[in-house]
């Protein structure tokens, strides 16, 4: 077992409960995100045990981690919702500079990718009137909702293993983060089993969609993923307050976000450094 991978798991964990911050960055700073790639898509491999040995202790930091932070990250959206929201707003669009670099934006798209990421900014900005209904989490689990959540866990674990794609971003868009937030807050083991085995199928068989995509499409996938993370910024901003002091407050938290996010990707470019 490769028990330093807890310690790297909580530090995954803790950026997969901020919508903005990409676990699959994380994991490319530490450097295991091709083997985290591999373990996942090859786990029903003849090599499993070895794949289990590395993904166990990394799995149970993550969920460690995402238990703990989850109480702190509620905590400030109930008592501090505004200055909270901009701080998500500044993670997400902090992150918008490392994708049109990794995407080569300006030189490469075409037509047809400039169309994809205005589609999938429309659709997601869409879902900004959603958002009242979406505050209010789901706490009793019904067939519906069910397998609403385990579809949302699918797509959230997706966007995990993408760098530069928050997982609790896509479930902020569905309007599933904070019945999520709320169920690990409050321990709602169904609705967490529910989320969790939609995650966990996402991850064996997503990995190797992901992996597809990126080869042969790469550009029209960085084009959906620069329209989702857009289309977000409409779906989390809060509006502005009469209150002064919440005003600054939150354009504190605002620039916060975009430093972290900043100084995440400017490790991440000493480690594509090193690497090559």
């Amino acid at each position: 077992m490769e028990w330093k991978n807890i310690f790297r798991g909580m530090i995954m964990g803790v950026s997969d409960v901020v919508p903005g911050v990409s676990g699959g960055t994380i994991a490319f700073i530490l450097g295991i995100y091709d083997r985290l790639i591999d373990a996942i898509s090859g786990f029903f491999s003849k090599d499993w045990l070895q794949h289990l040995r590395f993904l166990l202790p990394l799995v149970l930091g993550v969920g460690t981690s995402i238990l703990l932070f989850s109480k702190v990250i509620t905590y400030f959206i109930d008592n501090y919702y505004q200055p909270t929201q901009f701080l998500f707003l500044g993670l997400i669009i902090g992150i918008l500079p490392m994708l049109v670099k990794e995407s080569d934006l300006k030189k490469s798209f075409t037509k047809k990718d400039y169309l994809a990421l205005a589609i999938a900014f429309i659709l997601v900005a869409s879902m900004a009137f959603l958002k009242e209904s979406s505050m209010a989490p789901i706490e009793t689990l019904t067939v519906t909702s069910a397998i609403g959540l385990f579809f949302a866990g699918w797509i959230a674990s997706m966007t995990m293993l993408l760098p530069g794609v928050s997982g609790s971003l896509m479930l902020l868009i569905m309007g599933v983060y904070y019945t999520a937030l709320n169920a690990l807050h409050t321990l709602n083991i169904p609705i967490i089993l529910a989320l969790v085995a939609g995650g966990g199928v996402g991850f064996i068989v997503s990995s190797k969609v992901i992996k597809f995509l990126m080869n042969a499409y790469p550009k029209l996938t960085f084009a959906v993923i620069i329209g989702l993370v857009l289309g977000s910024t409409i779906v989390v901003f809060p509006g502005i307050s009469s209150s002064v002091i919440l005003n600054v407050a939150s354009v504190i938290t605002f620039i916060l976000g975009v430093i972290i996010v900043q100084f995440i990707g400017r490790m991440n470019n000493k480690m594509v450094q090193k690497a090559n």
